[in-house]
């Protein structure tokens, strides 16, 4: 008795269902098989059932979920406050070892820090909530840089800022880099609270971060503003806007006089 097997080259079939399982990895057979025949195909069924079974195809792959390819926003200098900020998450353990998250949120101008939220999980309800609580108390940013974690891909967070008009600038997977002025804040936070504590519980960890957020907010002589503090630097902002706006009101006052002079 002949065992017969086949020598025909299937190279071709399993290159092209191994593209549709990639591309539709929870569909079947059918929908495959049916997706050849209209690329004008003319495998017969049982070939290509059989080659699909041989790869292992009939039992499913998990799909993996994947992100849309992200584009390079340079990290430029924002032209005022409210212009950019940036979000990151930070994790630690407190001293039993119950995992502690932490929400940084800065505003890129002046590098100062808009909150420090601490918890031992966060959902994208919750980004939301606190971002609800600083454009209140701050204003509206024009955009938000952050990362592609789970909490910045949610549904709820993405349509809030789209709700009120404000861009999510989303930096490449694998380059904090493209994050830089939160992940300078970053570390400096850690390096002088999460590295220089040991915390028995959360209440230990909320009240020295926000006291390290005052004392960095109103203290800390950073390099790229000029040696002020985040809140000296954007006192210089604020004064400014105020002279231009003066010096605006004045030139709308002499206009005024100009056009009646005129008319009369």
């Amino acid at each position: 008795m002949w065992d017969y097997q086949s020598k025909r080259d299937d190279s071709e079939v399993i290159t092209r269902l191994n593209e549709l399982a990639e591309q539709l990895p929870t569909r079947g057979f059918d929908e495959y098989y049916n997706r050849i025949r209209r690329e004008g195909k003319k495998w017969n069924r049982k070939r290509v059932l059989r080659v699909y079974r041989n790869m292992g195809l009939s039992i499913r792959r998990k799909r993996k979920k994947r992100l849309p390819s992200r584009i390079k926003h340079p990290l430029t200098v924002p032209i005022g406050m409210n212009h950019s900020w940036s979000m990151d998450f930070m994790s630690d353990a407190l001293s039993y070892g119950r995992r502690v998250r932490i929400l940084n949120i800065i505003d890129d101008y002046n590098r100062e820090a808009l909150t420090i939220e601490a918890a031992h999980s966060f959902a994208g309800e919750q980004v939301v909530r606190i971002l609800k609580e600083l454009v209140f108390m701050k204003g509206k940013p024009q955009q938000i840089r952050v990362d592609n974690g789970p909490e910045f891909l949610s549904n709820i967070f993405v349509n809030w800022c789209k709700l009120h008009g404000i861009e999510i600038n989303y930096i490449q997977p694998g380059k904090p880099v493209q994050n830089a002025y939160i992940e300078r804040f970053n570390r400096l936070f850690r390096e002088d609270v999460l590295d220089a504590y040991i915390f028995d519980n959360m209440e230990q960890v909320r009240m020295l971060s926000e006291k390290w957020m005052h004392d960095y907010n109103y203290n800390h002589p950073h390099s790229s503003l000029n040696k002020k503090s985040p809140i000296e630097y954007a006192g210089d902002f604020h004064s400014e806007a105020s002279f231009r706006m003066k010096d605006y009101d004045l030139n709308k006052i002499k206009m005024s006089k100009l056009a009646l002079s005129d008319n009369g």
